[in-house]
C-alpha cells in the first residue's frame, strides 16, 4: 500500500476545485446592451452559476475538514478522491448547460445526474477515510449512520429522477439539498474541539 503526505492529495483538489470554478466564471459573458433589460437574458446562467458556485464551496470545505483527519494518504484514497473530482470536473459543462436551456429535460438529467454522482463518490471517499480511523474511534461516532450524506445522495437521485418528468420539481429540489449543506458539517469540528 503506497502511502503519501495528505497535503499533496489535498493541494491536487484544492488546484482541481479552483479550476472548476475559474472555468464556470469564464462562461459568464455580459449582457448584450447596456440596459437593465439586457441582464434578463443572462439571469438563468447566472443562476445557474451561483447554484454551482455554492456546491463546489460545500464540497471542498467538507473536504478540507475530512482531508484534515487524515495522518497519511493511501493509494484507495487517492483513487476514491480522483473518482469524486472527475464527477467534479464534470460541473463546469452541466452548469453552462442548464444555464443556457433553463427547465429543459435532458440538461437539468445531467446536471441532476452528475451531483448524484458527486455525492456517491464523495460518500465513498469519507468511507474509506473513516477506515483510517479505529472502529471505536471519536470520529466514527460522530458521523454516526451520516443521515445528512445519505438523504442527499437520496435527494440528488430524486432530482435526476424528476427532471425526466418535472424539471422545475427538480430546481426546487436543487435548492433544498443546497439549503441542507449551506450550514457546514461540524462534526469534524467537534472532532477537534469537543
Amino acid at each position: 500500500m503506497s502511502i503519501l503526505p495528505k497535503n499533496r492529495m489535498e493541494a491536487f483538489s484544492d488546484g482541481v476545485l479552483a479550476i472548476i470554478i475559474t472555468i464556470m466564471v469564464l462562461e459568464l459573458h455580459m449582457p448584450d446592451g447596456a440596459t437593465f433589460d439586457a441582464i434578463r437574458s443572462i439571469i438563468p446562467t447566472f443562476i445557474a452559476y451561483v447554484l454551482s458556485y455554492i456546491y463546489v464551496g460545500i464540497y471542498w470545505n467538507n473536504h478540507h475538514h475530512l482531508v484534515s483527519t487524515l495522518s497519511r494518504v493511501s493509494g484507495k484514497i487517492l483513487w476514491f478522491n480522483l473518482h469524486w473530482l472527475f464527477w467534479m470536473s464534470l460541473l463546469p459543462v452541466a452548469t453552462k448547460w442548464l444555464g443556457t436551456y433553463p427547465f429543459k429535460t435532458a440538461p437539468t438529467f445531467v446536471y441532476g445526474f452528475i451531483l448524484f454522482m458527486c455525492s456517491i463518490s464523495y460518500y465513498l471517499l469519507q468511507i474509506e477515510v473513516l477506515k483510517q480511523h479505529k472502529k471505536n474511534s471519536k470520529l466514527k461516532q460522530l458521523f454516526g449512520s451520516d443521515f445528512k450524506g445519505k438523504v442527499s445522495v437520496a435527494l440528488y437521485l430524486t432530482i435526476t429522477i424528476c427532471a425526466l418528468f418535472l424539471p422545475i420539481l427538480s430546481y426546487v429540489l436543487l435548492v433544498i439539498t443546497t439549503l441542507l449543506w449551506i450550514i457546514p458539517d461540524r462534526r469534524i469540528e467537534r472532532f477537534y474541539n469537543p
